[in-house]
């Protein structure tokens, strides 16, 4: 992964057209389900993985520094909401389980060579319809503000001539500059940066380099954890998505195969079992968006 270095490039979670202003907190829960997705119609640079034919093993590509969706935990270990959730499809399957940290500016080209099966790690569907063959939308997310307990800071208004950062390619970077549903708000900060991780975005917020950091809303509940007399999420949000699971175009197959194994793991309780483990750490069965076989 990247180091603190700021730069502007392209690179993480891009997010081009989005709809949406200003969610309150309360109201993220009570939005509407989720809506499909589709994949474009040109094809992948490697043979598309067939559900007919694939044995394994299945190799997910994450970024280890998304928590709680995917990480290394205390063991060395990968682990995460995303992480349970395959495991348990491959288990249902039988297919062999590998979770490959991998940079994320270079997951298209892993996913499109065949290094890896898909990218399963809170994956922002909007903007991306045509890049991959997703899965239907299984997670309903939103992007919100973290700043420091004691910065004054209340508002979206209250960002106007701050130092905001975000993460490289993110959703909330691309809400925040030129086309971006919020670029007004973005307009109004003193700078936008972005950075290669949110562990070093967190950490620098809290040294005062920034005023604010622009993150996905369980990473944000992860990071401030118990530490409330530091970080303090502000009410109202910068949008509302929806997560899905990208393949290669060409495996529209695979991801109906895996989008079917998840409907019956949630039909079964396995679903909720997994978001319950997380609840702490942001995840709530309430934004689970898949029905149940």
């Amino acid at each position: 992964m990247k180091g603190p270095t700021m730069n502007s490039s392209l690179g993480r979670r891009q997010f081009l057209n989005i709809a949406g202003g200003a969610l309150s907190a309360s109201a993220f829960l009570a939005l509407a389900g989720c809506g499909s997705s589709g994949a474009g119609s040109s094809t992948s640079s490697a043979a598309p993985a067939s559900s007919a034919t694939f044995a394994g093993p299945f190799v997910l590509g994450f970024d280890q520094e998304f928590p709680p969706y995917g990480y290394i935990g205390d063991d060395g270990n990968p682990t995460g909401f995303d992480i349970d959730l395959a495991t348990a499809v491959c288990e249902m399957e039988g297919w062999e389980f590998k979770p490959t940290p991998i940079n994320w500016d270079s997951k298209d080209a892993m996913l499109n060579s065949g290094q890896i099966t898909c990218i399963w790690n809170g994956l922002t569907i909007e903007g991306r319809e045509k890049d991959y063959a997703f899965t239907d939308a299984y997670m309903e997310n939103r992007q919100v503000v973290v700043v420091r307990s004691d910065s004054g800071i209340t508002s979206l208004a209250d960002l106007a001539g701050k130092n905001v950062v975000t993460q490289t390619d993110s959703a909330a970077y691309y809400l925040l500059v030129d086309g971006g549903a919020q670029a007004d708000l973005g307009a109004s900060f003193a700078k936008l940066d972005t950075i290669g991780d949110y562990n070093t975005g967190f950490m620098m917020l809290g040294q005062g380099s920034y005023d604010a950091i622009a993150v996905d809303y369980p990473v944000a509940v992860f990071n401030i954890g118990d530490k409330t007399d530091e970080y303090a999420m502000l009410d109202e949000s910068l949008n509302s998505e929806h997560f899905g699971i990208g393949f290669a175009l060409g495996s529209e197959a695979l991801a109906a195969k895996v989008e079917a194994d998840l409907q019956k793991l949630d039909a079964e309780g396995k679903v909720e079992e997994i978001c319950n483990k997380y609840a702490g750490q942001g995840v709530s069965y309430t934004a689970w968006c898949l029905p149940k076989a």
